[in-house]
Order: structure tokens, then sequence, then C-alpha cells
């Protein structure tokens, strides 16, 4: 009895050092233009990679709407202002997700999920891995569009050139919420109904700032072969120098940076943002580059 007395004690001392086992960190994925949150080939294949190599992760895969047919043409018409709000609800009213979580964004839900970053502090998103996303606007031209949606690009890339920063096209078309011409760079800043908003062209909104400097990491990944996003300098969050649509500045000279109108500077200069190029096309890569270069920032 003396020597069960004795263990016990000595059990639970070493129960309290161990702990449990440290929880998994969640990860919300949103996908690209086009696309939707369970298709097999894309984004249902990054959730089964991750569930694979981190196991027992909770993964959250957006979907806006009831279905995927929805969630696909909502990826095209449904405003982006809208999409971020109803992903803040979904993200505040998920059990899994309120210690904090992981993001990553594909193309454009890199930067929606940057909204969310900034407009939604709570849960509190701790990684930001943007994949192909463009953060300082595109596409400018609109070269090409994903897989069967070639007909539905062909008439936004013809409303595009007709008025892209008119109210109707803006409130009802995602592509121009995020189009920046450099040749328009007051009606960019006037009129865009999002992208201007969270870069802080028409003011400096503190708490934008503060939200996202509360990232741990920032990670942009950069295609360097991007024959879809003009100009592909915007996935590091680089543009066009005004006035013209030939020479590319990176971030560090961009106003947006010099200003330090989003804390990006003070970010950068703190070791938090990752700047990553991957050769191949937009969204082209290896599930061995995933594996080594992005796992990573979700463990």
């Amino acid at each position: 009895m003396a020597a069960l007395r004795t263990a016990v004690p000595v059990l639970a001392l070493l129960g309290l050092c161990l702990g449990p086992a440290a929880a998994v960190t969640p990860l919300v994925i949103w996908h690209g233009m086009g696309d939707s949150c369970c298709n097999p080939v894309s984004m249902g294949y990054i959730q089964k990679v991750v569930e694979k190599k981190i196991p027992g992760i909770y993964v959250l895969s957006l979907k806006i709407g009831s279905n995927l047919i929805q969630d696909m043409e909502n990826s095209f018409f449904m405003n982006v202002n809208d999409q971020v709000s109803e992903v803040c609800s979904q993200l505040a009213t998920d059990p899994h997700l309120q210690g904090g979580y992981n993001a990553m964004g594909f193309s454009q839900g890199g930067q929606f999920l940057r909204a969310v970053a900034q407009r939604c502090p709570s849960p509190p998103m701790l990684n930001l891995i943007s994949v192909g996303g463009q953060h300082q606007g595109s596409v400018y031209g609109f070269p090409r569009c994903p897989g069967e949606s070639s007909h539905i690009c062909d008439w936004i890339r013809k409303t595009l050139d007709l008025g892209a920063y008119t109210k109707a096209v803006q409130e009802h078309l995602v592509q121009a919420e995020y189009w920046h011409d450099p040749l328009k760079e007051e009606d960019y800043r006037k009129s865009s109904i999002f992208l201007a908003d969270i870069n802080q062209e028409r003011g400096i909104n503190q708490t934008y700032k503060k939200n996202l400097m509360a990232l741990k990491k920032f990670v942009m990944v950069k295609f360097l072969n991007d024959t879809m996003v003009d100009p592909p300098i915007s996935e590091w969050f680089g543009f066009y120098k005004s006035g013209q649509a030939k020479e590319t500045i990176p971030l560090q000279e961009t106003s947006l940076y010099k200003e330090d109108r989003l804390g990006l500077q003070e970010m950068d200069k703190a070791g938090k943002l990752v700047f990553l190029g991957v050769q191949g096309d937009h969204l082209h890569f290896s599930e061995e580059w995933f594996d080594s270069t992005i796992l990573p920032f979700l463990q």
C-alpha cells in the first residue's frame, strides 16, 4: 500500500508535466475562380493530402452557397464583400476554429482570405498562405480562364473592357472588384469596392492594419511561369509602375509599403512575410513541392 500511495502522486506529477498532446491547428481553405470547395482534382485533393500528412487536422474547405454549382457561380458573380461577410460568419460559428486557425487561399481566394484576416479577427487567423493570390490586383488583360469556364470568361473580358469601374459591374462581377488598371489609377482608387478598400487606397483603417499585423506568418507563393495573372508579381504584392503597363516594381518599392499603410513594412522587418517562388503556370505545382514547402507552415 505504501508503494502504491507513493506511485500515484508521481504519476500525477508526470501527467502535469507532460500535459495533453498538443492540438493540431485547424486549416481553412478558399478556392479560386471557377472552382468549388470539394472538386476532387483541386480543393478536394488538397484537403485529402493535408489530412493524410497531418493526422487529426480539421480542414474546412469553404463553400459559398448551398451546393457546388452555386459555389462555382458565386466565384464569378457574388459581391466579394458579401462573400467575405458570409465566410466570417461561418468561421465565427464553427466550434473547431475558436482557438485559432491557419488559412490557405488559392488564386483569388488568397486575397479574399486576407480580407477575412483584416476584417474579422475572431476567431484569430494565425498564418495566411496565399497560393497565387493577386494582392495588388489582377487580372489586367484577363488573359485566360480555367477549365470549362472559358465561355463565362469571354463574357467577363468584354464586360471588364467596357466598364470595370462602373457601379453595376463592380457590385455584380467578382473579377472587377480586384481589377487594377494601371492606366486608370484614379478610377481604380475611387471605384474599386473591394481591393482598393483592403489595400488602404482611400485612407488608413487602423483596424485593418492591426489585424493583419497579428498574423504570425504571411506566406505568398508566386508562380514563376504564370500566364493567367498579369502581372505575376502581384502575387508578391508588387505591381506595374503607375501610368504604364510594362515595367513592374516589387512590394518594397510601392507606396503601400513605403507608407506602411497595411503594416507590411513592419511585418517584413519582423520576418513575418515569406516570399516563395515555384516553377510552373498558375496553380501548377507538384505534391512533392507542396509537402516540402507548404506543409511546414501548417504543422
